[in-house]
């Protein structure tokens, strides 16, 4: 199955750590105490430091750029619901799966999900996705930046 029919699906698996706070912190300004104040976040309704959804939401974001659709994929619209708090150590498994395809464009539908290492659904939603054929066509894994570098943990199903 090709990543460009009804059903196609991949999967994407990556422990959050505390350090991804600090790089997520640098890169947005996100500086909310209930990802640092141990004291305030556990008396929050979060009972411990939880982790930026950009962070969740970014294995999204290198599962659709590395998978599905793949090389040249970038967000037309998501609408994603944060059900859970993460927290550092938690292990996420990002899931997608095409729900529809365009035929007059490179757009693909996606119903779009994480999971922590309970299996408790973090995120849950949708994705549109525009996958550039000119890029597409172009990329392969030696032409990647980071080709030779360790890969995630990933895991590809049909």
């Amino acid at each position: 199955m090709t990543s460009n029919q009804v059903g196609a699906s991949a999967r994407r698996t990556r422990a959050v750590t505390r350090r991804d706070i600090e790089l997520f912190t640098a890169i947005s300004g996100d500086r909310n105490p209930v990802h640092y104040d141990e004291d305030l976040a556990g008396r929050s309704r979060f009972g411990g430091i939880v982790v930026q959804g950009g962070v969740t939401s970014g294995l999204l974001n290198a599962l659709v750029a590395e998978q599905l659709p793949g090389p040249g994929s970038v967000f037309l619209e998501v609408s994603w619901r944060f059900l859970a708090p993460v927290r550092p150590g938690d292990v996420l498994t990002a899931t997608a799966v095409v729900t529809a395809v365009r035929d007059d464009k490179p757009v693909t539908t996606l119903a779009t999900s994480i999971t922590n290492q309970d299996d408790v659904l973090v995120l849950d939603g949708t994705a549109v996705v525009w996958r550039d054929p000119a890029v597409s066509a172009a990329t392969s894994p030696t032409t990647h930046p980071d080709a030779g570098s360790p890969a995630p943990t990933q895991e590809k199903i049909a």
